[in-house]
């Protein structure tokens, strides 16, 4: 475990490799790639599809419409009432609220930096989450989980807990970062959830997806294709343009209470807040073998009192 984290740690930072260092580069791709399978197919997630065989989740109506769509686009829309409790609407609205108002008294606006429009709530160090945190508890509820676990075929591991605030920037005109077309590198098992705490139109930068991109999808998929630590997740834009058509893509606007669930092997990007911000929370799910699944954790807790085994799982 020790090892894949430290392989985790050292793909990060070979993506920034020089020229000069190719060597050492492809040392570090082929070691990590290597490393990525052995987990994937003998030491971690044989386990986790275990586990989810032996107590295969039982989905309602509402999750099995919602599985649908995620194995027909990998992408999914849904309203948070249609899963969750309203309570746990106002929890988490009084929360985002003083999150928004925080950011706001202190002046927000563009910073330098490779994602210089967006703050976060977190600190990049693990943040200790109390099990009763309201983002917690939708990350580990068993109606979201259930369903991402049933979509990726395994118990998963909730990598990624956090609020976002872009910052409106009427100026803002060269995509950077994570604004471009882009695959995520560290897992064939992704599920991310983006929960709209505002209305998001479009001049508040929603969040875009190619529907049928991701990996198996059956439109895009060989389109740059998805690999492990892949040298064209951030594709030359023009080269993407001439492969996918402008129409293919989806742009998720829509009002506060706005669920998206997508998996972010495939190509997804985020837009540009011209005249008002983005609040969302978003929440990652890996499977145990992905560089990211603790390495990269951006939380500690512990699990709450009754937690399931898959939730037990999920957070250990």
């Amino acid at each position: 475990m020790h090892r894949r984290n430290r392989l985790g740690q050292l793909a990060k930072r070979g993506r920034g490799v020089p020229v000069a260092g190719t060597a050492a580069h492809l040392f570090v791709r082929s070691g990590v790639r290597a490393t990525y399978r052995l987990h994937d197919r003998l030491l971690s997630n044989p386990e986790a599809r275990r586990r989810h065989r032996e107590k295969p989740p039982e989905l309602d109506d509402v999750q099995q419409e919602v599985l649908a769509r995620l194995q027909e686009d990998g992408i999914a829309v849904v309203r948070f009432h249609e899963l969750f409790d309203p309570e746990l609407w106002d929890d988490l609205s009084r929360s985002a609220g003083e999150f928004a108002s925080t950011v706001e008294q202190d002046g927000a606006a563009p910073k330098e930096g490779k994602k210089h429009y967006l703050v976060r709530a977190y600190a990049p160090g693990p943040t200790e989450l109390a099990a009763d945190n309201p983002w917690l508890r939708v990350a580990a509820d068993p109606r979201l989980l259930d369903l991402v676990n049933a979509y990726l075929g395994l118990w998963s591991k909730v990598s990624y807990v956090d609020q976002w605030y872009t910052v409106p920037d009427p100026e803002a005109a060269d995509r950077v970062a994570s604004q471009r077309w882009h695959r995520d590198y560290n897992d064939r098992y992704l599920l991310k959830a983006f929960l709209y705490m505002n209305e998001v139109d479009e001049n508040a930068g929603p969040f875009e997806y190619v529907p049928g991109s991701m990996i198996g999808g059956r439109r895009f998929a060989d389109v740059f294709p998805w690999a492990v630590f892949g040298e064209d997740l951030y594709p030359p834009e023009a080269e993407l343009e001439k492969r996918i058509p402008e129409s293919a893509a989806r742009s998720l606007t829509g009002s506060a209470g706005t669920l998206i669930l997508c998996d972010t092997t495939g190509f997804h990007r985020g837009g540009f807040a011209r005249e008002r911000p983005r609040v969302m929370g978003v929440f990652n799910y890996v499977s145990a073998a992905s560089l990211a699944s603790l390495s990269e954790r951006n939380f500690v807790t512990e699990p709450p009192p009754g937690a399931t085994d898959a939730i037990r799982y999920a957070l250990a």
